[in-house]
């Protein structure tokens, strides 16, 4: 269970930190954010990776192998990264619907899924 409760809130930290890092582009694109001044910008992300920290924390401590969960640092590192640029990916196509999937993100993809399997492989 603690693999799974690790990548759920991998996920919910990943879509916070989506939102932290890119929102405010779309905030700013439909002329909500467009006179806020750059400390105002960066204050309202911050108050969004607060949530992305209190999910991001959590899950690496479940998640760690020393603390009795199922993963080695280089694996749960792999994992949110997998995570991340997945999450980064749908938000990309909803929110800005003007961004297109070409070839070489798809091949981006398959070398990532490769990385989880090297990572993730027995090495005697």
């Amino acid at each position: 269970m603690n693999a799974l409760y690790t990548i759920l809130l991998l996920i919910g930290s990943n879509i916070f930190m989506t939102f932290a890092w890119y929102g405010h582009l779309k905030l700013h694109q439909m002329n909500i954010s467009t006179n806020w001044p750059l400390i105002g910008i960066i204050l309202f992300s911050w108050g969004i990776a607060l949530a992305e920290y209190a999910l991001q924390i959590p899950a690496n401590r479940i998640g760690f192998e020393g603390n009795g969960g199922p993963f080695n640092l280089m694996q749960l590192k792999v994992i949110q990264e997998v995570i991340s640029l997945i999450v980064f990916t749908v938000f990309t196509k909803v929110i800005f619907s003007g961004e297109a999937l070409h070839w070489n993100h798809l091949a981006a993809f398959a070398c990532l899924l490769l990385a989880v399997y090297f990572v993730f492989m027995k090495v005697d």
